[in-house]
């Protein structure tokens, strides 16, 4: 999953994976593709996003798969019900059904097959019949009304945020990245600039190793004390054992 989010001197670029339980925060100084291109070159896989316009250089490259994510394509419906209530509403039933969908898959614990079956057997018509839904009501809405551009916002995206019926590891939405920003969220209303680049790059590294904390159930708190007690004297050529996701399984924490 990647995010990116900043103020005014500053943009966090943050690569999150579910599966690996990793979180990463990589700091530039803007919201071109520079960053993303030079972190994700040599990466293939599943690669899922908003809507922004910069990650669409993605979909030409034949390693990478590209799903979007159905939070935000929720959300313009949400704010399309002052424009045209009863499409607007429609909209967010079919979303609802999906995300109760994902509900029961968490809630009961399902295997990975057993919720790739239920995907399978009850989001993939409700993808489907939605889908041709909103092409049948594009063409009678203004495209540049708020109900309008929630149209076309999904339509054009529709494969993109289908993908993830396809397969039990994926999200429904890029929830999960957003849930690791939240921290950062709150810190930036105490504070309005880095100071410094380097001040956001040294933010960066401790956001990515606090929060791939957090993803493996380590205390933050714990992991520091624990690394900077051990740092000094540990092997060099082992200090990847001193990562979060690897020093939980090292010491038991």
């Amino acid at each position: 999953m990647l995010k990116c989010f900043g103020q005014y001197d500053y943009y966090f670029w943050v690569y999150h994976s579910s599966v690996e339980k990793l979180v990463f925060f990589d700091y530039q100084p803007g919201r071109g593709r520079e960053g993303p291109q030079q972190v994700l070159k040599e990466f293939k896989g599943y690669l899922q996003t908003d809507g922004y316009s910069v990650y669409d250089f993605f979909k030409e490259k034949e390693d990478i798969t590209v799903l979007h994510c159905m939070a935000h394509a929720r959300r313009m419906f949400y704010e399309a019900q002052a424009n045209d209530a009863q499409r607007a509403a429609y909209a967010l039933e079919q979303f609802a059904s999906l995300y109760a969908i994902e509900r029961t898959i968490k809630e009961q614990q399902l295997t990975p097959e057993q919720s790739l079956q239920l995907r399978q057997q009850q989001a993939v018509p409700i993808l489907q019949n939605f889908g041709q839904w909103m092409k049948e009501q594009y063409v009678q809405t203004l495209p540049k009304s708020t109900i309008g551009k929630a149209l076309g916002y999904s339509i054009e995206r529709w494969k993109e945020l289908s993908i993830y019926a396809t397969d039990a590891k994926f999200n429904i939405d890029n929830n999960p990245v957003e849930n690791s920003i939240r921290p950062v969220a709150i810190g930036r209303k105490n504070y309005l600039f880095a100071g410094s680049h380097e001040a956001a790059q040294r933010s960066a590294m401790l956001y990515s190793l606090l929060g791939t904390c957090k993803l493996n159930g380590i205390n933050p708190f714990i992991w520091l004390r624990e690394t900077l007690r051990r740092i000094a004297t540990h092997p060099i050529n082992k200090i990847e054992e001193l990562l979060p996701q690897n020093f939980k399984l090292n010491n038991n924490l």
